[in-house]
């Protein structure tokens, strides 16, 4: 009987993780349409919110909680990150596929071109930064819905997401979506972009709730 919960569960996980992937590669078209930066980014943030609002599971969503969970949480975050990533590869191709995709693909490509083609201390550090935004959004939502702050949770939702979009720090997931919509631009690169990346946003997104403990325990 716990075997098949546990199943269960893992599949709740996985596709969970899915769906927040596809919502990313929704928001990297529409951030891709825009005409200015700043436009792009605030439609794109609008991909995080819809998957707080339905509770789906993005990696950077829960990576940070690592920090103060059991040793078996990892379990889950590594799952979601295999459903993010399966969401992405769907819904990236899809695009592709259509007949926007090859402005879409040009498009994608371009940006792919520059995170791969940065060396990996820059690529893991900016990762670090946009973790940090990741679990101030995620955690900053969950604190102001608690408190029935509505207009908080938006705006804790959507600034942080824009701030790492207007800076181009990295996000593991969207740059997956990107990837996926480039057709699996400079595919020979991903390997190592990818590895730094999810690294660095795994530790930007457990800096904040680590410094947190440390300063309580002083």
């Amino acid at each position: 009987m716990k075997r098949g919960l546990y199943m269960k569960r893992n599949v709740s996980v996985y596709i969970n993780g899915i769906m927040a992937g596809v919502l990313l590669v929704i928001g990297c078209a529409a951030s891709m349409c825009a005409e200015s930066k700043a436009l792009g980014a605030f439609l794109f943030s609008l991909g995080l919110f819809a998957i707080i609002t339905f509770d789906f599971g993005l990696y950077t969503g829960k990576a940070g909680y690592m920090a103060v969970k059991p040793p078996s949480y990892i379990a889950e975050v590594i799952l979601t990150f295999f459903g993010n990533a399966t969401g992405t590869a769907i819904g990236g191709t899809l695009l592709h596929v259509t007949r926007f995709g090859n402005s879409f693909a040009i498009k994608a490509s371009e940006i792919i071109d520059i995170k791969f083609s940065d060396n990996p201390l820059s690529v893991f550090a900016l990762a670090i930064f946009c973790g940090i935004l990741m679990f101030a959004a995620v955690e900053g939502n969950r604190r102001c819905r608690e408190e029935k702050n509505y207009a908080g949770a938006l705006f804790s939702a959507v600034v942080p997401v824009m701030v790492f979009i207007v800076c181009g720090f990295n996000h593991c997931v969207a740059d997956m979506a990107y990837f996926f919509i480039s057709g699996c631009s400079h595919g020979y690169d991903a390997p190592l972009y990818f590895l730094m990346a999810v690294i660095g946003n795994a530790v930007g997104c457990m800096a904040i709730p680590m410094m947190k403990r440390l300063a309580a325990k002083s």
